[in-house]
């Protein structure tokens, strides 16, 4: 589970690209010396110390020098407002400057956890250049080398330190789904139509909800849901404005807290490659999806052909076979009543346990009817099989040797899987290991 947010902010030029990509482990930000150039909103969801959090890299403001100053107070703000924890990043070689003052003002009246990292420190001789920052105000400076990776381990351990404790969970029991989408695809409409009242902003301009919208109700056997009206996504290329970068992060956010999510796609636009991006998201985070095609009122007479357009969806969205497809109108009402017992369904099935000996019986028999091809003289063998986790179910394999479990044969084993219990809606993972590890 993700656990918190994680803002890198200051100054430009200080270095926050490269330690967001040390933090990363990969080249995710572009790391050029020249302040601004990370113009649109990088994130990812880090991992260290079996703890997730996502990591915001708040460069990419290219500052014009009679801006200089607001600039950085309203990139500084947007983290504030966003992070649960603020790693401060200063330059050790150029030293303590007015900027890192005014950041560090704000930083000090906002009340989150802040990490005063100084960068550029790659050797011993440059150790001495930390303590100036002591003049902050924000607590022991920590050295750290985005270049050469020096610090690296000891701010994340900081960092791990400091999310203690957000794993509460909020609306204990209940169904929680999410509703996403591309701007304007209607996902205001929908929450509207499913709580038969007016609790969310709709409106046909794109980027209205900035905010991920937590809502309680209860359908009509007294179930308790909690439904999040998201932003829409926006193409990584498009998002410009502070706020829509961050609108991202919080649709990206409620994916993670949701049990089920429902992707809306616009009847009247069609499928475009965006819609693509946008369900990976759900797909990668593992949570069982229903694909909603929305507006169907409103699709061409022509195109109205439900088993063309439901082929036409599978074949766009072939990662997403499992996943339902049902056709409304979120402005109408159409088919609408129908999404809460979907939801409902989809959330058992991607919870569902499969007890050790059932689930070894079904993986014999799938052995048996077809076995495994020979690959370089040798056949893949599975001894042993279990169920280790759900949200997505995830089965481990424990096999002579895992590289022979091709991803052909594992289709085959995830279809079985898929008709001897009921998986309709989830992803589900087939990991082998080799036995005994």
């Amino acid at each position: 589970m993700v656990s918190g947010v994680v803002a890198i902010v200051g100054r430009p030029n200080v270095g926050k690209s490269t330690i967001f990509n040390r933090f990363a482990g990969e080249r995710i930000s572009i790391v050029e010396d020249t302040p601004g150039v990370t113009r649109d909103r990088i994130y990812t969801t880090i991992e260290w110390l079996t703890k997730k959090f996502n990591l915001i890299d708040t460069g990419g403001i290219q500052l014009a020098d009679a801006d200089f100053q607001t600039e950085i107070m309203m990139q500084v703000e947007i983290a504030i407002d966003e992070a649960d924890t603020i790693v401060f990043l200063v330059d050790g070689m150029s030293g303590l400057t007015n900027d890192d003052h005014h950041i560090a003002t704000l930083l000090r009246n906002s009340g989150k956890h802040i990490i005063l990292a100084v960068n550029k420190i790659d050797d011993i001789e440059h150790l001495n250049n930390i303590y100036e920052f002591y003049n902050l105000g924000l607590g022991d400076p920590m050295a750290i080398s985005g270049e050469h990776g020096i610090g690296v381990g000891d701010v994340l351990d900081e960092i791990v330190k400091s999310l203690e404790g957000k794993e509460v969970a909020q609306h204990e029991g209940m169904i929680k789904f999410a509703v996403i989408g591309r701007p304007n695809v209607g996902k205001s409409t929908l929450v509207n139509t499913i709580l038969k009242e007016e609790r969310v902003i709709v409106s046909d301009i794109e980027g209205t909800t900035r905010d991920a919208v937590d809502t309680v109700f209860k359908d009509e056997d007294g179930n308790d849901y909690v439904v999040v009206d998201t932003a829409g996504i926006r193409k990584r290329g498009k998002v410009y404005e502070n706020v829509e970068k961050y609108s991202v992060l919080r649709a990206m956010t409620a994916i993670d807290k949701a049990d089920v999510v429902v992707f809306l796609i616009d009847g009247e636009v069609g499928i475009i490659e965006q819609d693509k991006h946008v369900a990976g998201y759900a797909h990668n985070a593992g949570k069982p999806i229903i694909i909603a095609y929305n507006k169907w009122d409103a699709v061409d007479s022509e195109e109205k052909d439900v088993v063309k357009m439901t082929e036409k969806i599978r074949n766009e969205f072939i990662y997403l076979k499992y996943a339902p497809i049902i056709f409304i109108s979120s402005l109408t009402g159409q088919r609408v009543n129908r999404i809460v017992p979907l939801v409902k369904e989809l959330y058992e099935n991607s919870n569902r346990r499969i007890s050790t000996s059932v689930l070894n019986e079904v993986i014999l028999d799938a052995q048996m009817m077809t076995p495994a091809p020979i690959h370089n003289g040798r056949r893949l063998k599975i001894f042993y099989s279990t169920q280790v986790a759900v949200v997505p179910p995830t089965f481990i394999l424990f096999v002579n040797d895992e590289t022979l479990l091709h991803f052909s044969y594992k289709r085959h084993l995830e279809n079985r899987l898929r008709e001897a219990f009921i998986f309709d809606g989830t992803p589900i993972r087939v990991i082998a290991r080799k036995r005994g590890d």
